[in-house]
């Protein structure tokens, strides 16, 4: 019976627990040894000095021995006579590898456990432009980090971006959707599309009735909306008549020299004619590119002014305060008898050149007015101005 229930299909895979390797699973058989070195950025040298006894002392446990050599900036990992696991020498290369690559000890220690993988994913190369591909490697950051932190959260891995790599440390099923996120970000496909769709399978995972069911009709399919840029026609050149007679023959130089003469000059003569040719060809050129320099300190034409006639007049500014226009609206209402109420103040700037009026601010003593009702008015009053209201300032 034990042997029917082994021999069966298995629904999912990735549910299995696979059982730990020790060592006592295996004796150390080991015949050659086997060594890797990677290359490490001068800037990670500090760091590397720092935690380089800690990775001694982890790969220690595996029988495994490490090098750290600050003169080429390199760091190996080779296996011993001791060693019993065949495969941890291809996870130590993982570990040093991510360590050259800026990912912290902690993270990178836990590639060494066997449920746990890694892989660098190189970014560089995928868009030659600089600028976009700084701007589409911002897109798997996020503002603040939200973006790479939602990847993390939904495929279970821990992700660092650095310079043109993307490193990721975990399962195999977050390691393949981290990477399809990563290339298609940096072919111009927002990583937002892939978080909604991850979000929506982790929903339809939990219920039991659609785990044999196809879950395409719950994906949402966002349709690509790129425009594609217009190709700039180029200008065809107009077809010339056709003619069975040749073009004409140009004239040699020595024949344009016999035609202006200088073909009868002695040498000395020619040259010095060519000298004073080559020195007046200067002067002009000289002369444009001063004028040109000077082009630059020709002020802009001034922009013209009304000059709008002065009334002398005596203005009162305490009696454009509120209350005092209040106290002077009230004796003329009382004449017809009527009663009016202050519901609030302001300010008015006023620009006759411009043609604009501009309504802010509030009364102290009635506080501030709607504004929006006194604009409305001014716009039945002052149909050609440029209008406007705020309820900034004093």
């Amino acid at each position: 019976m034990e042997n029917d229930a082994e021999n069966k299909p298995v629904e999912n895979a990735w549910a299995l627990k696979v059982p730990s390797f020790t060592k006592e699973d295996v004796k150390p058989c080991l015949v050659e040894e086997s060594s890797f070195a990677t290359l490490f950025p001068k800037y990670r040298e500090k760091y590397l000095k720092e935690c380089w006894s800690l990775v001694q002392t982890l790969l220690k446990e595996h029988e495994l021995k490490a090098d750290l050599d600050l003169l080429e900036g390199s760091m190996s990992v080779r296996t011993t006579r001791k060693t019993w696991d065949p495969y941890i020498i291809l996870k130590a290369r993982d570990f040093i590898q991510l360590l050259a690559r800026s990912v912290p000890y902690e993270h990178a220690a836990k590639v060494l456990d066997d449920d746990v993988f890694c892989e660098i994913i190189r970014i560089g190369k995928i868009v030659r432009n600089k600028a976009r591909f700084v701007k589409r490697r911002q897109r798997l950051i996020g503002p603040n980090g939200a973006t790479l932190k939602a990847i993390e959260l939904l495929t279970g891995c821990y992700v660092l971006i650095q310079g043109n790599t993307v490193s990721a440390i975990g399962p195999w099923t977050g390691l393949k959707h981290v990477r399809s996120i990563v290339m298609d970000t940096m072919n111009n496909i927002h990583p937002i599309y892939h978080i909604k769709a991850l979000m929506i399978k982790r929903e339809l995972a939990k219920d039991p009735n659609l785990k044999n069911e196809s879950w395409d009709r719950f994906v949402p399919k966002f349709p690509n909306r790129s425009v594609k840029s217009k190709k700039i026609q180029k200008k065809k050149k107009p077809k010339k008549d056709y003619t069975p007679f040749p073009p004409e023959q140009q004239e040699s130089k020595i024949d344009q020299q016999i035609a202006s003469g200088e073909y009868f000059l002695e040498e000395n003569e020619r040259k010095r004619k060519q000298e004073y040719e080559r020195r007046q060809k200067e002067v002009v050129k000289t002369k444009e590119r001063k004028e040109k320099k000077m082009l630059k300190f020709i002020p802009p034409p001034e922009r013209e002014t009304r000059v709008l006639e002065e009334k002398s007049r005596d203005v009162d500014i305490k009696s454009l305060k509120a209350p005092d226009i209040m106290d002077t609206v009230e004796e003329e209402l009382k004449q017809f008898n009527m009663a009016g109420e202050c519901v609030g103040g302001g300010r008015i700037i006023h620009d006759p050149v411009d043609k604009t009026i501009e309504v802010f601010g509030y009364s102290q003593g009635y506080g501030r007015a709607d504004h929006a009702i006194a604009t409305e008015v001014l716009k039945k009053v002052y149909p050609i101005y440029k209008i406007s209201w705020k309820n900034d300032g004093y």
